[in-house]
């Protein structure tokens, strides 16, 4: 099983999210495709091809889940994209929001982002999750 790693790189924290849990991931056997380490970060309008086949186009292929990171007040437009994109392909799609409870987010989450997965609030949960998945 491969999985997509999605989420915020603004932050080295959440870069070190990401992080943890595609080791999590590769523990319990599972390919993961992290974008920033296996394509690399857009610094500048000449990178935006190169990332966004690197990410999407290749990325995804051979993908059977997605696993977002989705805490925070907003989430990251690409990750949002790359959640919608994963809906229309029929790939299953795992939320983790560790900071506060979905509910309580609901507003800025969107109905529609909540309504098309499964969520998680710790790794302990996510990887419960993908062990029930393998």
């Amino acid at each position: 099983m491969k999985a997509y790693i999605a989420g915020k790189l603004c932050k080295d924290s959440e870069i070190e999210f990401l992080e943890k849990i595609a080791e999590m991931c590769e523990k319990l056997g599972i390919e993961t495709f992290l974008p920033h380490r296996d394509v690399g970060i857009c610094k500048g309008m000449k990178d935006v091809k190169r990332i966004f086949k690197g990410d999407i186009i290749d990325g995804f292929k051979g993908c059977k889940i997605i696993i977002a990171v989705l805490d925070g007040l907003h989430v990251g437009a690409g990750t949002s994209w790359e959640l919608g994109y994963a809906y229309a392909k029929g790939i299953t799609a795992i939320g983790i929001k560790t900071d506060e409870p979905v509910e309580e987010a609901l507003d800025y989450l969107s109905a529609v982002l909540v309504g098309s997965m499964k969520f998680v609030t710790s790794l302990e949960e996510l990887e419960k999750e993908l062990k029930k998945l393998i």
